[in-house]
């Protein structure tokens, strides 16, 4: 669906095979936050898994990304208030919010910056500080190509066949490569390093966390070398109240364990509810 945001077009997938013609939900709404170079696609097991029983559903392109009209926010802080935005533009008073990565990042901001607006906080592969390496941020800036394939390489923990759940013959290293390559086609205007640099220039999680006060979860990969579950130790600290849930995977958690990452977001949001 598309809905308009701030004046500018955003697209948000639904979850639902016809994108929107289903029944009124009555769960409460999961809107999925996305990370760097990615889009909504990410999401797609766990959008249509949480539509299917019963909730409303919005996996949102951020601005530059996939089907939202750019150009991409440069803070954080910006993405937050821009996600907020969305909400009052899909009609959502409160909502759960569950982001990846970068998007872990926007939602914690956006639970800070308005908490009576989030029911519950899924953070996943999350860390803060979420420093970038120079180089990388470099790379980014100067050889988008290079940087991607340098991400993908480290953003999963294998290259071996489809987990259960998915079809086999599922590249999943590859596709994600390919949609990162999408993304740099639709919006050349150095996407990576902007999200990057959000990233790394993010300064407000422990203000952010300290006024967390819903339930939260924070769901790890074992083997993520992007953000190592040890690299996020002062931020599960700074949310006492937070759950932590490990899986054997590496950063790409919703692709390479589908099935597991809905499944603890499920239980989450039921407990949270």
């Amino acid at each position: 669906m598309l809905i308009d945001v701030n004046g500018s077009a955003v697209y948000a997938y639904t979850g639902d095979h016809a994108d929107g013609a289903a029944a009124a939900p009555s769960g409460p709404a999961v809107v999925f936050i996305h990370g760097a170079q990615n889009d909504h696609a990410v999401w797609t097991a766990q959008a249509r898994a949480f539509a299917a029983q019963g909730h409303r559903v919005l996996a949102v392109d951020l601005p530059g990304h996939g089907r939202s009209a750019g150009p991409a926010l440069p803070t954080v802080e910006a993405l937050a208030a821009w996600l907020l935005a969305a909400l009052d533009a899909a009609g959502i008073e409160r909502a759960v919010l569950a982001g990846h990565s970068m998007g872990s990042l926007i939602a914690l901001e956006a639970a800070g910056q308005a908490p009576q607006r989030v029911r519950a906080l899924a953070l996943v592969a999350s860390t803060w500080p979420m420093k970038v390496s120079d180089a990388l941020l470099e790379t980014a800036r100067t050889d988008e190509a290079t940087a991607i394939d340098m991400v993908n390489l480290w953003s999963h923990a294998s290259i071996a066949p489809a987990p259960p759940g998915q079809p086999q013959g599922v590249w999943l290293a590859g596709a994600s490569r390919r949609l990162m390559q999408r993304l740099s086609q639709i919006n050349p205007a150095q996407l990576f390093h902007t999200d990057f640099v959000a990233c790394n220039t993010y300064a407000n999680g422990g203000a952010a966390a300290a006024r967390v006060a819903c339930p939260t979860l924070f769901l790890q990969g074992r083997r993520d070398v992007m953000t190592p579950p040890r690299s996020a130790a002062g931020l599960v600290a700074a949310i006492p109240h937070a759950r932590v849930v490990a899986l054997d995977c590496g950063h790409a958690l919703m692709t390479e364990r589908p099935a597991e990452v809905t499944a603890a977001l499920a239980d989450f949001v039921r407990a949270a509810d």
